[in-house]
């Protein structure tokens, strides 16, 4: 008998999940930006970061005397690419981002660069290097050299992660976010409350239907990253698979409490922005966190997918245990705890 009316009281939790797994089913374009869009991005950024022997850097030779001289010089070296243009001509290259240096006509010469740009700093050091092996400069050794070619270290190796991290966002926060809403506006969460079953019911529906479509989602992903671009999952599926269930839930979390008060979907958009643009920005998902200086790291490091991002590589590049990973998922779970029950403290049914 117990057990009778404990099915009895799940059985609407189990409607709903379908309800809103449906539901889901009948937007294409939801589909699109969560199964397609991952794949087709990271396609790109995999051709686009492909492995591939270093291009000559493009620099400028300002004309007047000893110009020739210099761009013969800087020809032999194999590293550079350059010509001679009027000063003038260069300088709007330079500008332009066309050219990564210039060489200006003075003796010695002047080496003409934007510092803050990498490309640039490393122009100068290839240019100088071939303008004074030119005038007789001997090395006192011969350094060896070993490249980093092993699967793990490329670039798109560090992007599948935080993309499957910033997809887990996206699911959590802007898919429940906005289907609340939209219930809130047609007064369906009225009626809800009015059908038999608890309150919380409905927001575990929402809950259970979008770990539904993440699983499909990261299988999705991970299969094409694995068998097409090659990056490999140091780890185990276990832990990468908990690690993306903690993540999931916190963002969940987040995407209620969200959509706990506002009535349009105007309002609901702004706070998920709000709350989304910056660890679009800050979290890691295209470029290392390090790059940010020092006084905003505690920030950085305070978000939420920053640690969601941080624990997807750890155990996908480099086998990190769980226990290791220990802070990064008391960090998500605490950002899914006190988002969930501040969600059900504020949420309003109408």
């Amino acid at each position: 008998m117990a057990r009778w009316l404990r099915s009895l009281r799940a059985a609407p939790l189990a409607l709903l999940i379908r309800a809103r797994v449906v539901e889901f089913l009948r937007e294409p374009e939801a589909l699109f930006w969560m199964f397609v869009f991952p794949i087709l991005l990271s396609s790109a950024l995999a051709v686009a970061f492909r492995n591939q022997p270093a291009e000559p850097v493009l620099v400028s030779v300002e004309e007047g005397a000893g110009a020739e001289l210099r761009r013969s010089a800087l020809d032999a070296s194999g590293q550079v690419t350059p010509r001679v243009v009027p000063r003038e001509q260069a300088r709007q290259e330079l500008r332009a981002g066309k050219v990564a240096l210039v060489v200006l006509a003075t003796d010695p010469p002047t080496y003409w660069f934007d510092p803050t740009r990498p490309e640039s700093r490393i122009a100068r050091l290839e240019v100088d290097e071939a303008l004074q092996r030119a005038a007789g400069r001997a090395d006192a050794f011969r350094p060896a050299a070993l490249e980093m070619t092993e699967k793990g270290s490329r670039y798109i190796d560090f992007l599948v992660p935080g993309l499957l991290g910033m997809n887990v966002m996206a699911t959590g926060i802007w898919a429940i976010g906005f289907s609340i809403v939209q219930q809130r506006i047609g007064k369906l969460l009225k009626l809800f409350v009015a059908a038999p079953m608890r309150r919380w019911h409905l927001l575990a529906a929402h809950l259970g239907a979008r770990l539904v479509f993440l699983a499909l989602e990261v299988v999705a992903l991970l299969l094409f990253a694995v068998l097409a671009l090659g990056v490999p999952i140091a780890g185990s599926l276990a832990a990468l698979a908990l690690v993306v269930m903690i993540g999931a839930l916190s963002f969940v979390g987040i995407g209620l409490l969200i959509a706990a008060r506002p009535r349009t979907l105007e309002g609901v958009s702004g706070l998920t922005n709000l709350a989304t643009f910056p660890m679009w920005i800050f979290s890691g998902v295209f470029f290392s966190t390090e790059r940010f200086p020092g006084a905003l790291q505690p920030f950085v490091q305070a978000l939420p997918l920053t640690a969601l991002n941080d624990a997807l590589r750890g155990v996908m590049l480099e086998g990190t245990p769980l226990v290791a990973l220990a802070p990064e998922l008391a960090l998500l779970a605490g950002w899914g705890v006190v988002s969930f029950a501040l969600a059900l403290k504020l949420f309003r049914w109408e």
